[in-house]
Parts: C-alpha cells; sequence; structure tokens
C-alpha cells in the first residue's frame, strides 16, 4: 500500500475522531438535531471522510470497508444535495456506522504493520 492511501485512511480516522469531539457533550438525537454548530462541523468531516475513503479506494482496488458505498455516497449528497441531509439519519450513522468504520480502518493500518 503507499503512503497517498495510508494518508487517506488516516484522514479518516481523523475525520471520525473530530466527530467524536464534537459529539462529546450530545446526548440524543434531539440535542444534535437542535445544535447547528455540532451538525455543521460534523457534516463537513463527514464529507472529508467519505472522500478520503474514495480516494483511498480507488488508488488501491484492494481497500474494502463495510457500507463502503454508503459512506462514499453520503459525502456526495452532504457536498450536492445538502437539502436532503437527515440530520436524524447522521445521528443514527455517528452512534452504529463510525464505530465499525473506525475499527475496519484501524485493522487495515494494523495489517500493514504486520
Amino acid at each position: 500500500m503507499n503512503a497517498e492511501t495510508i494518508k487517506f485512511l488516516y484522514d479518516i480516522l481523523d475525520g471520525i475522531s473530530k466527530i467524536q469531539f464534537h459529539i462529546q457533550n450530545i446526548n440524543s438525537s434531539i440535542e444534535f438535531i437542535q445544535n447547528i454548530t455540532v451538525t455543521d462541523a460534523v457534516e463537513r468531516r463527514l464529507a472529508i471522510v467519505g472522500e478520503a475513503l474514495w480516494k483511498a479506494s480507488k488508488i488501491d482496488k484492494s481497500i474494502s470497508v463495510s457500507d463502503q458505498k454508503s459512506i462514499i455516497a453520503l459525502r456526495h449528497i452532504i457536498i450536492h444535495e445538502y437539502d436532503m441531509i437527515d440530520k436524524g439519519t447522521l445521528w443514527r450513522i455517528i452512534q452504529n456506522d463510525l464505530p465499525v468504520l473506525q475499527a475496519e480502518v484501524k485493522n487495515i493500518l494494523k495489517s500493514l504493520e504486520e
């Protein structure tokens, strides 16, 4: 795996880490939806995560994570079809899907060390 691909994988982990920071004091989807600053920051980081995954998988076809197409599609929606974003769905993604993506990317990076 080349250095650029590894950088994109670390960008994914960095984006997830920043999302976790932004929501650390948010305890429900209602709080998330009502906090415009947090939702804007999370949307930006989700777009970066999707873009980094798209770039990494374009360079290295062996990159594969759960819901890869959905993650990349979310980036497209955030950037190009922002009026279709459902904040409740973003909250569900943050709670359920990001931890899975984080673990998978960490495993990919760990496998490179072995």
